[in-house]
């Protein structure tokens, strides 16, 4: 029995140091650190209700309504507010040498939204935020740099007249923006407005 205990005891060592070998030789690999959380980019921050509230003023002070939104007994019409020249109103026919440098210098619609003069036709655009027909797939760039340029959305055809672009270019940035603002929190209205009519193509 002694022997027996010696063995077991003998057996116990060398398992013991083998063990202790095989660690050192390959000691357990740490598991790599995990990567911190990505956080998420910042929101742009949005404009607030005062920024909205000053372009509401802005656009209202501005005359906007004037030309942008289609009447109802000489007012705006409250169902159309600033969705431009109503898309399904036919134009009347221009009699023929009415305008001329000699003669009459514009013809308007009673909605105020279609306008005739030398530079041919052009329809008060659609500014309620309806992303096919309105400004709902501009961005507030395109929008200050439309009415900086004098350009549609900013870098395409030349806005023409009766728009006053030119009296809106030392109007502010910040004030720009907030005009935006406030017209993205109207109702959109899909109102499709036609294209302008060159000076050769008025109807007669």
């Amino acid at each position: 029995m002694p022997f027996m205990r010696g063995i077991v005891v003998l057996a116990s060592i060398v398992l013991l140091a083998f063990c202790l070998q095989a660690f050192a030789q390959n000691p357990p690999t740490k598991a790599p650190p995990t990567a911190p959380a990505q956080k998420a980019a910042p929101a742009a921050p949005a404009q607030s209700q005062q920024g909205v509230d000053r372009g509401k003023y802005l656009v209202t002070i501005m005359g906007c309504h004037d030309c942008h939104s289609p009447k109802a007994n000489n007012e705006p019409d409250p169902k159309r507010l600033l969705s431009g020249h109503p898309g399904n109103e036919k134009l009347l026919p221009v009699p023929a040498g009415l305008i001329g440098p000699d003669k009459w210098g514009t013809l308007v619609n009673n909605n105020l939204t279609a306008w005739v003069g030398p530079w041919g036709v052009s329809f008060a655009a659609n500014l309620t935020p309806d992303k096919v027909t309105g400004l709902g797939a501009w961005t507030p760039d395109m929008f200050v740099k439309a009415l900086r340029t004098g350009k549609h959305r900013g870098d395409g055809r030349t806005i023409l007249p009766p728009m006053p672009w030119q009296l809106y270019v030392n109007v502010t940035e910040a004030d720009l923006r907030a005009m935006f603002a406030y017209l993205m929190t109207l109702p959109p209205i899909n109102n499709m407005v036609p294209p302008p009519i060159p000076p050769e193509k008025i109807p007669h």
